[in-house]
């Protein structure tokens, strides 16, 4: 029976090759943590507070913007009756032009291929040609056709009137809006309607629902989600479009606003003047169509976020009980 002899162990040239001890919990909470510095944005953060803060500044002390101009016209009887005619415009374009709108976006999606060509080409022809354009050649009606009528296609005619009898300034203008506002409202409620799974028209055709009422009752609820934010942008676009019929010297806002710093030359009061009262009613119209986006919603999200009132009425909740908490207790026995 010999003898043997362990080898001796490899010479790793002084470094230990034991295994090493990964750290415990308690080692990892010995570590100091350091939170993430975003100093880009703490930078660019100061320069916009810096800017806005400038602005502000040359709004208040530069004697060149006139407030007291401002606020003698900017509530005055001319500046307000022309806000009315704004928002006449803007309303009665708004529903003349959808409703051609939504009639044009179901002749393109029909299977008639007359149907598709008359609505693609309207779509065209008023989307490429700009508004004020329009509305100069349908304020100049009369010169193409003095008198408009009704009777028998290339026959006699029964009945007519004077052109500018009929479409007078006002009509020109609504007339003009309208159709330009309808070619552009017919590519958003198609694209809201073909965003409609079509399986639910399947499904509703298999239950013998009729047509008009599957699109009434099942496509159009569900497409106002997608029509609605772009219909919001373009009926905003379209009230302050309407400061292009001053062409026509009609007397809404910016119209007005013109005449005034053209008497009195005043023009930069004047045109702040219309800034602020776009600025108000565009305000205005983006409130709404957060709660019409909202109402519509409701189907999608069960949970819908609060709205603005909602959250007001919370923070002042949260104040009042926090106010309450730290109020001392009134004892309620009397003292002795």
């Amino acid at each position: 029976m010999g003898l043997t002899t362990d080898p001796a162990p490899p010479d790793t040239g002084g470094t230990d090759l034991a295994p090493h001890k990964e750290a415990g919990p308690g080692d990892l909470a010995a570590l100091r943590v350091v939170p993430t510095r975003h100093y880009g944005r703490w930078a660019a953060a100061l320069a916009v507070l810096v800017l806005t803060a400038q602005f502000a500044h040359g709004l208040v002390t530069n004697p060149v913007w006139e407030w007291e101009v401002f606020r003698a016209y900017v509530l005055s009887e001319t500046i307000v009756s022309a806000v009315g005619l704004t928002l006449q415009l803007t309303a009665y374009a708004t529903v003349l032009g959808f409703a051609l709108g939504t009639v044009l976006a179901f002749m393109r999606l029909s299977r008639n291929p007359v149907l598709q060509t008359v609505a693609w080409a309207y779509i065209w022809i008023f989307r490429s040609i700009p508004m004020i354009v329009q509305l100069v050649f349908w304020f100049n009606l009369s010169a193409l056709y003095e008198r408009l009528g009704l009777g028998i296609p290339f026959g006699p005619v029964f009945w007519s009137v004077d052109s500018n009898d009929l479409i007078g300034t006002i009509g020109a203008a609504l007339i003009g809006l309208s159709l330009h506002q309808a070619a552009y409202a017919a590519e958003i409620v198609r694209g809201g309607v073909i965003s409609v799974d079509h399986g639910q028209l399947e499904a509703a055709a298999a239950l013998g629902i009729p047509r008009l009422r599957q699109i009434r009752r099942i496509v159009l609820p569900q497409a106002m989600r997608a029509i609605l934010p772009t219909a919001g942008n373009e009926i905003i676009g379209l009230l302050k479009g309407t400061s292009v019929v001053y062409v026509m010297a009609i007397g809404e806002l910016f119209y007005q606003v013109q005449v005034i710093y053209g008497r009195n030359g005043h023009v930069i009061p004047l045109l702040m003047v219309a800034t602020a009262w776009y600025v108000f009613l565009t305000s205005v119209l983006s409130l709404a169509q957060y709660y019409v986006e909202r109402h519509f919603a409701r189907g999608a999200n069960r949970t819908p976020p609060p709205t603005p009132l909602q959250r007001a009425h919370a923070v002042v909740a949260r104040l009042r009980a926090a106010a309450a908490d730290k109020a001392p207790a009134t004892p309620r026995g009397g003292t002795a």
